[in-house]
């Protein structure tokens, strides 16, 4: 129960999503997720968040089980599975457990072996323990984009209408 309390403390009182990543680092990382899908068919989300709600923070579930639950929802919610191609992808960001969720859809996913998910999180996850968020989420955003580029690149000419926004989301 204890451990509980302290992990809805936690999540209540982490600073803001809003005021860890200003409005210029959102336009900016909207702008790179935009140019990179001009050159593949996947559709690149990203989602960042303060903490996890209280629905989630009360199970006795462990933080880890919930955070990739939470992750799921947030693909789901944000429609990242409703691509033509399945070739979504959900960069998933909790400021107050610092951890980081990779959701690829399954066209995605059938392509690209985790150990490469994997090194993104790592990546990212330095990146983020070194104060720079913004520099960690470009290089995300790039490594994601350079993996769809690989297995769902535009051939020239051929139109990508934009299936998802582009616009982070952040609360």
């Amino acid at each position: 129960m204890w451990l509980r309390l302290q992990r809805l403390l936690k999540h209540r009182w982490t600073e803001d999503a809003e005021r860890t990543v200003p409005a210029a680092v959102l336009a900016r990382l909207q702008a790179r997720i935009a140019a990179s899908e001009a050159r593949h068919s996947g559709e690149i989300r990203l989602c960042v968040e303060a903490g996890l709600p209280n629905s989630y923070l009360l199970r006795p579930d462990r933080t880890p089980a919930l955070l990739r639950q939470r992750a799921l929802a947030q693909f789901g919610r944000l429609r990242v599975w409703d691509t033509e191609h399945n070739n979504g992808v959900l960069i998933y960001l909790c400021l107050a457990e610092r951890a980081i969720e990779l959701v690829a859809d399954r066209g995605v996913n059938r392509l690209v072996p985790p150990s490469e998910w994997e090194q993104v999180v790592r990546h990212l996850g330095l990146a983020l323990q070194q104060g720079e968020l913004e520099a960690g989420l470009n290089a995300a955003v790039d490594a994601v984009g350079a993996m769809l580029t690989q297995h769902f690149a535009l051939s020239a000419g051929q139109h990508n209408p934009n299936e998802l926004p582009d616009a982070p989301v952040v609360r």
